[in-house]
């Protein structure tokens, strides 16, 4: 198991990984999200050791901490997680895994090079130009968390915050859409 954080910073990531045991990656950059068509966190893809793709990304956690708000329980992903190590049981054929996840939309691929091109930016110094992309990544993919919530710490907001709530209270409204398997 491998875990990646779409964070710009180690220290950012620190604070969430205290006492976890397995490796996690930093992709500042969100690379997985444009390879993997990943539209939220926490999202996890089961891939093989022939590096296949047996479960496609889609919504599920390590653990309960969330479930009062996202109402997605553990217990059952993690259930199938040890099924599929144990025995070698998939929840999806092989078919349907390689279609369940549709391609990003061409709005979906550009608003991820804008992110890309906003953190890169940013790292740089330039605020104006960061601002100006994580905006147009917004509008490109509104319902894309890996980059609407991701920009909220790099623009100065919070992402627990109130922005953050009304972005939430929107995306439900939407039918909380979601570019992967449903918990």
């Amino acid at each position: 198991m491998v875990g990646v954080a779409f964070d710009d910073s180690p220290d950012d990531v620190r604070p969430w990984v205290e006492g976890i045991t397995f490796p996690v990656l930093i992709d500042p950059d969100h690379l997985l999200t444009e390879l993997y068509a990943i539209s939220n966190v926490p999202t996890v893809i089961w891939i093989d050791e022939q590096d296949r793709i047996v479960r496609p990304n889609g919504v599920a956690f390590g653990t309960d901490m969330f479930v009062e708000f996202t109402g997605v329980e553990a217990g059952p992903h993690m259930d199938a997680v040890r099924r599929w190590v144990r025995a070698g049981d998939v929840p999806i054929a092989p078919d349907e895994a390689r279609t369940a996840v549709g391609d990003l939309t061409d709005d979906e691929v550009r608003a991820k090079l804008h992110f890309r091109v906003a953190a890169t930016a940013r790292r740089g110094g330039d605020d104006a130009t960061a601002r100006r992309h994580f905006e147009r990544a917004a509008e490109l993919a509104p319902d894309d968390w890996t980059i609407r919530r991701a920009a909220m710490p790099l623009t100065g907001v919070d992402p627990f915050g109130a922005e953050f709530f009304e972005m939430y209270t929107a995306w439900q409204a939407a039918g909380s859409p979601y570019h992967g398997l449903q918990a």
